[in-house]
């Protein structure tokens, strides 16, 4: 069984204070109390086939509620702790975060319980400076706020 492949777009927009990086927050009670290291770069696997380019702009609809029109700055892939390989992308955006919907999905909890309810793939997302992002994301994806400056021309 191959590791498990996911794609993705880190939002950022210039501000008088820098840049700032827009993370997501999974949904469901798994990451309810979790904070530091549990935000991510919208993202998401691929569908058998897809282009990676082209599932990360799908993932960033899903899990937001906005789709990046234009191109996209390439930022490399990393490793996650958990062997999943997560390929990213850069887009300057203003996203309004009032525009924010996620998708939502079903899952048994607790577990065995046979109750099952619906829960946001991300339950909030919010525009965070360089330093927080880096603090308050997964490890291995704050590898992306590294090769951030130098794409974005700062």
């Amino acid at each position: 069984m191959g590791s498990k492949v996911s794609a993705g777009i880190l939002l950022f927009k210039r501000t008088q204070e820098g840049l700032k990086v827009l993370l997501a927050h999974p949904g469901g009670p798994i990451f309810q109390n979790k904070d530091e290291g549990a935000w991510t770069i919208p993202k998401g696997e691929l569908d058998p086939g897809e282009d990676h380019e082209a599932a990360a702009r799908r993932e960033c609809m899903e899990e937001i509620g906005f789709m990046p029109e234009g191109p996209l700055i390439e930022l490399g892939s990393v490793v996650q702790k958990s062997g999943k390989q997560v390929f990213a992308w850069a887009s300057e955006s203003d996203f309004d975060l009032a525009n924010f919907c996620s998708n939502t999905f079903m899952l048994e909890w607790p577990p065995k319980s046979g109750k099952y309810r619906v829960i946001p793939e991300v339950d909030r997302c919010e525009w965070m400076d360089l330093e927080t992002a880096a603090r308050k994301m997964n490890p291995a994806q704050a590898q992306f706020l590294n090769r951030l400056p130098a794409v974005a021309g700062e």
